[in-house]
């Protein structure tokens, strides 16, 4: 199950810092950098068949205390950089956790293979034409 934007802003943790980029003077002064940092054993939105499967597939994205770190310094605001951690984080447990569907193996139509082997006949008969007349 996915959570919504309230219960990450629950249990997530937001750090900002000061960002570079765009701004002019407002970069030196303003801290509009954010990182969204969620542990993933305190939630409890998760159950633990999707703790494991997010520890599994968002490892390279994990530190040591198993915690995921999102960052977001696009904005000049750091309410909208808090609000792009949020989505980012959701974009990617969603990606994590989607279950791809197991593929159901088709024969192939007979009139397929029926159509397949008139096309071999006609190509055969044509080649067939182009040989020089046999003498006997």
């Amino acid at each position: 199950m996915l959570p919504n934007k309230e219960d990450i802003i629950k249990v997530a943790q937001f750090r900002t810092s000061r960002s570079g980029g765009k701004g002019g003077q407002n970069v030196n002064k303003v801290s509009s950098k954010v990182e969204l940092v969620l542990n993933l054993a305190e939630a409890e939105f998760f159950t633990e068949e999707e703790k494991t499967l997010l520890y599994e597939r968002l490892a390279h994205r994990l530190d040591q205390e198993g915690s995921l770190h999102v960052v977001s310094q696009e904005d000049r605001s750091q309410l909208m950089n808090k609000e792009r951690t949020v989505i980012k984080l959701i974009s990617l447990l969603k990606a994590a956790l989607h279950v791809q569907k197991v593929r159901k193996p088709t024969k192939t139509p007979k009139s397929v293979i029926r159509k397949r082997l008139a096309d071999k006949q006609s190509i055969a008969v044509k080649k067939e034409m182009r040989k020089r007349p046999q003498m006997d």
